[in-house]
Order: C-alpha cells, then sequence, then structure tokens
C-alpha cells in the first residue's frame, strides 16, 4: 500500500467526520443532533463500538436529497468510515466500556 492510498482514506474518514471521534472524543451532543438532523431510524447509540453503530445509524436514516460535502455524507465514505471506525473503536474498547458504564447510551435528540 503507498501512501498515496493511506492519506486518501485518512482524508476520506475526516471528510466523513469519523464515527468514533464523533461519539467517543466529542460531546454527547454532537452525535446526538446529526442522528436528529439526519432522521436516522435509531433511537440511541451504545458507546461501546459506538462508532461503528453511529455509521449504520447514519446509513439507516431517511433517504436525503443531496450527499456529500454539504453535511450529509455519502453512503460509499460512510462505509469506509465504519471499517475503519471498527478498528479505532477496538483500540479505544476499554475507554468505551469505561463511558457505558459512567453514562450509558448516547440519546437521539428530539427536535419538535
Amino acid at each position: 500500500m503507498t501512501f498515496r492510498y493511506i492519506v486518501l482514506m485518512l482524508a476520506a474518514a475526516s471528510v466523513t467526520g469519523c464515527g468514533t471521534i464523533n461519539t467517543t472524543f466529542r460531546d454527547d451532543a454532537v452525535a446526538s443532533n446529526k442522528l436528529a438532523r439526519w432522521h436516522s431510524h435509531c433511537d440511541s447509540v451504545p458507546r461501546i463500538y459506538s462508532g461503528t453503530v453511529f455509521n449504520y445509524c447514519t446509513l439507516d436514516a431517511e433517504p436525503r436529497r443531496s450527499t456529500g460535502f454539504d453535511g450529509y455524507p455519502a453512503p460509499a465514505l460512510i462505509v469506509l468510515d465504519m471499517g475503519l471506525s471498527a478498528v479505532t473503536d477496538t483500540v479505544v474498547l476499554p475507554y468505551s466500556i469505561y463511558l457505558q458504564n459512567k453514562h450509558g447510551d448516547i440519546k437521539k435528540a428530539r427536535f419538535e
């Protein structure tokens, strides 16, 4: 694997807003609001393997008219990030178990 492919994969992960970073290292409101804004069918995301589940919930949302760089990631990028998030979720598993025990699931925001 060449350096160019590694940079391309990292760029793709950052464009989609890495699920693990959104759910593990940022405020719960970030992931919660994204799930609500994207009209996801998931009501909550467990903190254990949260990045992978968050990406699944992003795919399991209402169809969107536009995809890409306008805040609504394209499905192909979400699938790529899902694989990268699975690896990252495994690395941070002890910390995510601690967060799950301390805070519970991340609940989807309710916009009325």
